[in-house]
């Protein structure tokens, strides 16, 4: 990681923790580091990736890749802090995997990857209000709102 380091000076910031490698890198950073990663430091399969939501915070969100390299059997994870309402380049160019992982952070938080062939709600209805893993989501309300809309019942909740 220090190659990288070196390319991209204040850009980058390594760290290891409890062990665990992670980096946290510039927003405009993003696609470049996440196809360096891959192409040259081997972390060809994306395991996971999801956000963190910091509402007090001017950058609310922290934007999160899990990648693994088979190859050298090590984990790595990369993070990027956004505001509310910004969006990142889509990495499904650089691992198919990445699909579905974006349409979950979209339809859990609501940040769009530019550029994802087809970025709809994965887990909730086409016509659900909000995104339920924002720490300010008020959950019973959407869904007692939700259910006798849809459903035309009194929710359980």
């Amino acid at each position: 990681m220090s190659k990288l380091k070196e390319n991209y000076g204040s850009g980058i910031e390594a760290l290891t923790h409890l062990g665990q490698n992670y980096m946290i890198v510039d927003r405009s950073l993003i696609p470049e580091i996440l196809q360096v990663l891959r192409n040259e430091e081997q972390f060809d399969y994306c395991v996971d990736i999801t956000a963190v939501h910091y509402p007090k915070r001017e950058k609310q969100f922290d934007v999160v890749w899990v990648l693994y390299s088979f190859p050298r059997n090590e984990r790595i994870r990369v993070k990027t802090q956004i505001v509310d309402g910004e969006s990142l380049p889509s990495s499904v160019p650089i691992w198919a995997t990445a699909n579905w992982l974006e349409r979950e952070v979209f339809d859990m938080f609501g940040i769009k990857f530019d550029g994802h062939p087809d970025l709809k709600r994965i887990l909730l209805p086409d016509g659900w209000k909000g995104y339920p893993l924002r720490k300010d989501y008020g959950i019973l309300q959407q869904d007692n709102e939700w259910v006798q809309i849809n459903l035309g019942i009194e929710s359980g909740q």
